[in-house]
Formats: C-alpha cells, sequence, structure tokens
C-alpha cells in the first residue's frame, strides 16, 4: 500500500497535498446531491415517456465514475498542460459544434446534440470552460507583451463561439459566454471603450433575438405577463417549492414532480425544494457560494494572470450557470433550458464539467508545506 506522506514524491503524493481538498470535497458533495435528486426527480419522467422508472438514474450514476476520472486526471495536470489541454478540447469540440446544425437532429426547435453512435454528446457544453481557458492565456498575454494582439484575438475567439450558438440557436448558453467573456474583459483591466463596444454589440444582439426568434420573444413575454402565453412549467416549479415548504414532504414524497416537465434537468432544484424543503435548497446554495468563493480568494494570492483570469472564469462559468439555474425554478428569470452543475441529469453536462473544475483544481493547487504556488513556483507575498 502506497502512504501519501509528505515525503512521498509521486505523482499523486505531490496532487494531494497541493490540491485544494475543500473544493474537492464540496465537488464530489454536489455530486452525491444529483445522485440523490436523480433517484427523486427522474423515475417520474420515465414512466411518463414509457421507459423503465431508473433509466435516467442507470445511466447518470454511468457517468459518474468516469467524471470523477475527468476532475481528478486534469487536476494532475501543470499549468502549461492545462493549455494544452483546454487547446485540444476547444478544436475538437468547436469542430463538432459547427456540425450540429448540420448533423445534429432537431429538438425542441434546435441543433444542439450530435450523435456518436450510442451516445449523445452536447459539444457546446465542453466548448465553454476550454474557450474561457485560452481567452484568460490571451488576455494575460496581451498584457504580458503589448506587441501581441491578445485582447483582438480574444473577441474574435468570442465571435466565432457565439455566432454557432446563435445558429443553433442556443441562447441560454450564448448568454453564459458572454456574461463569464463580459467579466474577464473588465477583470483584464481593459479600456471602457471596449467595454461599451461589447455592451452595445451584446445589447443589440438581445433585441435582435426577441425581434427576430418567436420562442425567445415568447419566453420574455411570459416571463413579464404570465397571462401572454402558457406558464405551465414554472408553475409547477413554483407549486413544487411552495409544497416543500421549510423541511420538504420527505424523500420520495413528492407530488408535483410526477407532473413536473424536465423535472431531472432544468427543474430538479424545485424538486429538491418539495422533496428536501427551502433548508436544502439554501445548503445547495451554500455549496456553490462557497466553492465560487474558495476559488476568488485563491486568485487573489495569485501572482501569474493567466492562472488568475483563468481560475475566475472557471469559477464563474460554473456560479453564473447555478445561478441561472436556480433563479429559473423560482421565476426571477425568463427559461433558459440551462442544468445545474454536477446536479442535473445529463452525461454531456456531467463530464464537461468534470473538465472545467479539474483544471480550475489544477490552477489553483500550492506546493504542501510552502507558500509557493504549484502554477509557476514563485513565492507569494502573504
Amino acid at each position: 500500500m502506497i502512504r501519501l506522506a509528505r515525503t512521498n514524491r509521486s505523482l499523486m503524493a505531490e496532487w494531494w497535498w497541493t490540491v485544494d481538498k475543500w473544493t474537492l470535497l464540496l465537488l464530489v458533495c454536489l455530486m452525491i446531491v444529483g445522485g440523490v435528486l436523480a433517484l427523486a426527480a427522474s423515475p417520474a419522467v420515465a414512466m411518463r415517456i414509457h421507459l423503465p422508472p431508473f433509466h435516467f438514474v442507470y445511466k447518470q450514476l454511468a457517468f459518474f465514475v468516469p467524471a470523477i476520472g475527468v476532475l481528478i486526471g486534469v487536476s494532475l495536470l501543470n499549468v502549461r498542460q492545462v493549455r494544452r489541454a483546454a487547446a485540444l478540447v476547444f478544436a475538437v469540440a468547436f469542430v463538432l459544434m459547427a456540425l450540429t446544425p448540420v448533423l445534429g437532429p432537431e429538438v425542441k426547435g434546435a441543433h444542439r446534440w450530435l450523435q456518436l453512435g450510442p451516445v449523445g454528446i452536447q459539444p457546446s457544453e465542453f466548448v465553454k470552460p476550454a474557450f474561457i481557458v485560452l481567452v484568460a492565456w490571451l488576455f494575460a498575454e496581451a498584457q504580458r507583451t503589448p506587441g501581441i494582439p491578445g485582447t483582438a484575438l480574444a473577441v474574435g475567439l468570442y465571435g466565432m463561439v457565439v455566432a454557432v450558438l446563435a445558429v443553433q440557436p442556443d441562447f441560454g448558453q450564448l448568454m453564459l459566454v458572454t456574461l463569464v467573456f463580459g467579466a474577464m474583459f473588465f477583470m483584464a483591466g481593459l479600456s471602457w471603450g471596449w467595454i461599451g463596444s461589447l455592451a452595445a454589440i451584446a445589447l443589440a444582439g438581445a433585441v435582435t433575438a426577441y425581434s427576430m426568434m418567436p420562442h425567445v420573444a415568447s419566453r420574455v413575454d411570459r416571463f413579464l405577463d404570465p397571462e401572454s402565453g402558457d406558464t405551465y412549467q414554472i408553475d409547477r416549479a413554483l407549486d413544487a417549492v411552495n409544497a416543500g415548504g421549510l423541511f420538504g414532504r420527505g424523500p420520495g414524497e413528492g407530488v408535483v414532480k410526477r407532473i413536473l416537465p424536465d423535472a431531472h434537468t432544468d427543474f430538479i432544484f424545485a424538486v429538491a425544494a418539495e422533496e428536501y424543503g427551502v433548508i436544502a435548497g439554501l445548503i445547495i446554495i451554500g455549496l456553490f457560494a462557497t466553492i465560487v468563493m474558495r476559488t476568488l480568494r485563491h486568485a487573489m494570492e495569485e501572482q501569474d494572470l493567466f492562472v488568475q483570469f483563468a481560475a475566475c472564469g472557471l469559477v464563474a462559468l460554473f456560479g453564473l450557470q447555478a445561478l441561472i439555474n436556480m433563479s429559473v425554478n423560482v421565476n426571477l428569470m425568463p427559461a433558459k433550458g440551462m442544468t445545474l452543475p454536477f446536479i442535473s441529469y445529463g452525461g454531456s453536462s456531467l463530464l464537461a464539467l468534470a473538465f472545467a473544475m479539474g483544471m480550475l483544481l489544477a490552477l489553483t493547487r500550492r506546493r504542501a508545506g510552502s507558500n509557493v504556488t504549484a502554477a509557476n513556483g514563485r513565492r507569494i507575498n502573504a
């Protein structure tokens, strides 16, 4: 048996003493919560569409082991390897994402999936974290070497991603990518002219989407005026939250979940509130918030600009996606069709999030027993 003592210089020992164990533990807790809520939410959905009750549970559990493998495997990488992994994943996933409007099946009026044999994959889920890391590198290089057009290249990369997302169309992911890119742009200390220009483009894009995409206009109109259209899903989600009260109906005792569409994906937070109560909802929010705050604290102590930007961008992607999903569940935002990280059903989402958080853990690793970052070996002033 190998003991992971501090004097052990093996790869796993080095990883164990440098990784942020609390963040790792919190991520595993989210996966466990996802497994428990899959048992609560998915049987009713499966039976409604004439599948075995535990169809979605078994499929989700089948992805847990590879997801943990990806999470830990990627977290073993050094900073240079993280950049290379992000570049490789982005290149492959972006090509696949560009092919989805042509080769992907139409689901609810959009082409977001590719069927690779027996496995369905949503390439945009893998593009997002890889895009964030590449943009962080470009912003960092632009500040290190003024002659390098890092900012222009980052904007061009952003334009490529949002163009394909708009064609699919997937405006929920487009909005998320835009919010994170804007936050990183601001964090990089770039001029207000750049920020104002991007804000104007984003506003023009939102107005265009509302004017030219009926389903986008319908979602916004129903959010602003529930009487203007069908609000069945959000009404049932609110019913589930209200029915749960403070402590919930109890495990397996949910009633509204049986008639709640997408209970295992977009509205799994409402199922958690119905069966386990508002207290459980607050605990889930606390798990996400703690991961975000710990990562931001690590980033503030970091001297490497790339690590700072990438860590903040990845955790912003993670936190904003969770915030958007939970906000939709309690009718604070129009419906977006966005999963709750590590909790909602979805193999592509689970693996892509494991990749993203693996990169985050790799970037925030520290050398054991010292005040030196594992990222670049330079001492940090405490």
